[in-house]
């Protein structure tokens, strides 16, 4: 296959190098296409926590093909069937969440590969090229390319991570602060229960030498995440950029809008 950002992304994410992503709420290619344009590496189209059918997620991840820009999914459930559609799609990542088990993980590490696993095979979806793949160069460049990665945000995860993160096709682990802030009842992302649990799982990914990616504020967190041995990072989304540039456009107007009514009335 041509080495583009699109299909490179499971090799770089394994090399360690700093990729920038950002998750997708709205059910259509245009910020995909824009933040591509931008330069982010990667998207994650959000099925878990945003209104994406398959017909929305197809649209989405040719957005991504189209700008460049590797298209991962989070899947609603861990199944074969939801893994299965938007590979099939051409997704070239599955995130799955709530993985607090081996056997959960065996199910991801299963659903995204072929050889030596229970991805059901078809050769004329856009994965495989609308059937211009032979059967067996499809399913090499499938398994090559497409990333695994766990989401550990469940308290019990904690105890089997070790195991958990030595499962066989497994290839990365995504830091799920938020739902280990609201299981463990802690005030915030950084009380001293989510930090070590962040900790424990970064200790555990380094002896089983899978990368970690985890959600930031921006850079600054980033860099500390960066330190502690994260490699990956997702920056807000298409709606939090969106509010963020709505609300500082309209503060700008509103004190324009002060001035002028000021100066009206000197």
């Amino acid at each position: 296959m041509q080495n583009t950002p699109h299909n490179s992304f499971r090799r770089r994410l394994l090399d360690r190098e700093s990729l920038i992503g950002s998750f997708i709420k709205t059910p259509t290619g245009h910020a995909i296409e824009i933040l591509g344009a931008v330069g982010f590496d990667f998207v994650v189209i959000d099925q878990e926590h945003a209104p994406f059918d398959r017909g929305s997620t197809d649209v989405a991840l040719l957005a991504a093909r189209a700008a460049g820009v590797a298209g991962v999914v989070r899947v609603p459930v861990l199944s074969h069937d939801a893994i299965l559609s938007v590979l099939d799609c051409g997704a070239v990542g599955v995130l799955a969440p709530h993985v607090s088990s081996v056997a959960q993980a065996r199910i991801l590490a299963a659903a995204c590969r072929y050889r030596g696993g229970a991805r059901g095979f078809s050769g004329v979806t856009r994965a495989g090229g609308y059937g211009a793949l032979k059967m067996w160069n499809h399913v090499d460049a499938a398994d090559a390319a497409t990333a695994a990665i766990a989401m550990i945000e469940d308290p019990a995860a904690l105890e089997e991570i070790d195991a958990i993160l030595a499962v066989d096709g497994l290839d990365a682990v995504f830091i799920g602060r938020g739902d280990l802030t609201v299981a463990f009842g802690a005030p915030t992302r950084d009380a001293p229960v989510v930090r070590d649990a962040v900790d424990r799982i970064i200790a555990a990914a380094k002896r089983a030498n899978k990368p970690v990616c985890v959600m930031t504020d921006g850079a600054d967190e980033a860099a500390d995440f960066a330190e502690r041995g994260a490699s990956a990072f997702i920056v807000s989304s298409d709606q939090g950029f969106l509010r963020k540039a709505a609300g500082h456009a309209f503060s700008e107007m509103s004190a324009m809008k002060t001035r002028a009514s000021q100066a009206a009335v000197g």
